[in-house]
């Protein structure tokens, strides 16, 4: 784009038309005098003596109308699929027999969010521009969400993300011989169970893994996860889980009650609420739990003290605009 001074740019629009219609010359002497033809120079005096100087100024080259511009019935029809089921342009599209493209052209032009901005059950944007539903509490301790992940265990010699899906299930079949029929109350052959405690504020997290997803497990690590905050200077008001029976509990409930936190609890079948921890569960997962091909769970497992050390300490969290966890625990001893 030329800056505005240039030769007949705004600047020389205004002398070319103040020459004609001010001044009194021909189209033709000011067109030879502008080097410019003489349908441009009437077309610029006649915008000046119409409507004055801002006339001059350079318009949108978008035409006014649009003969293949889609339908407003096909797009209110868009819009009612969007609003009401939930699809996605594609799934629209293939409804609607319209291109993909045309129908994310439309949901473009009506300000409609991704649906991962959404909420699922009422559509209300929570992400993006619309930040009145998001919340972070004030500071360290104030809010710690609690979850456990299961992750299936990798057999000894390699699961099927290193060998593929026969030898991957034989080598699961032989350790599943090996460790026999019985099994202990709480434990599911064949998986490991990953219990978290995030800091809301900070995004800091204390994890360990399991065998199991029992109370007294789940009493254990909550137990170890208090120590853990308070050796770093922070002391925790409120835990948040979801509904399962380990966190329903009376030894669970116990241990709270003994360090004097309040116990609150998501609401049934949304797992939203509890959106941090199950963010960290989806960062576990990509950047450790399948980062790469392990040969064996005891590998894996050997590795997760240091991605816990990573995440920590030195990994950039978008959340707290490339800052670490740990750089926001700021009530930390030394």
């Amino acid at each position: 784009m030329s800056h505005r001074n240039a030769f007949l740019a705004y600047s020389g629009r205004l002398q070319l038309a103040r020459c004609i219609v001010v001044d009194g010359w021909p189209l033709r002497r000011a067109a030879e005098r502008f080097n410019v033809s003489v349908p441009t120079a009437a077309r610029w005096s006649r915008r000046y003596r119409e409507l004055g100087e801002a006339a001059l100024e350079d318009r949108r080259s978008r035409p006014l109308t649009c003969p293949h511009r889609t339908r407003m019935r096909t797009e209110r029809r868009v819009l009612g699929l969007r609003v009401n089921r939930r699809w996605g342009p594609a799934r629209i599209a293939y409804h609607l027999h319209l291109n993909v493209s045309t129908v994310h052209r439309i949901l473009t032009r009506y300000l409609c969010p991704p649906l991962r901005f959404t909420d699922p059950a009422t559509g209300i944007r929570i992400r993006g521009r619309d930040h009145a539903r998001r919340y972070e509490y004030a500071w360290p301790g104030e809010m710690i969400h609690v979850d456990i992940k299961k992750l299936g265990r990798i057999p000894n010699g390699g699961g099927h993300r290193v060998h593929g899906r026969v030898q991957g299930e034989a080598n699961s079949r032989a350790r599943n011989l090996a460790e026999g029929r019985s099994k202990d109350r709480g434990q599911v052959r064949g998986y490991t169970f990953l219990h978290h405690a995030v800091d809301d504020h900070s995004r800091f997290v204390y994890s360990e893994i399991l065998p199991d997803e029992t109370k007294e497990t789940a009493s254990a690590f909550m137990r170890n996860a208090i120590t853990a905050f308070t050796a770093r200077g922070v002391k925790i008001q409120r835990v948040l889980t979801d509904n399962g029976s380990c966190y329903r509990s009376r030894a669970f409930a116990a241990v709270l009650a003994e360090a004097g936190i309040k116990h609150k609890r998501t609401r049934p079948y949304r797992p939203q609420t509890n959106g941090k921890v199950e963010r960290f569960n989806r960062i576990l997962q990509e950047e450790w739990a399948y980062a790469k091909a392990y040969n064996s769970e005891a590998e894996r497992q050997a590795c997760y003290p240091d991605f816990i050390e990573y995440y920590n300490q030195r990994r950039p969290h978008t959340a707290l605009k490339g800052a670490s966890p740990a750089s926001r625990v700021t009530n930390q001893p030394g």
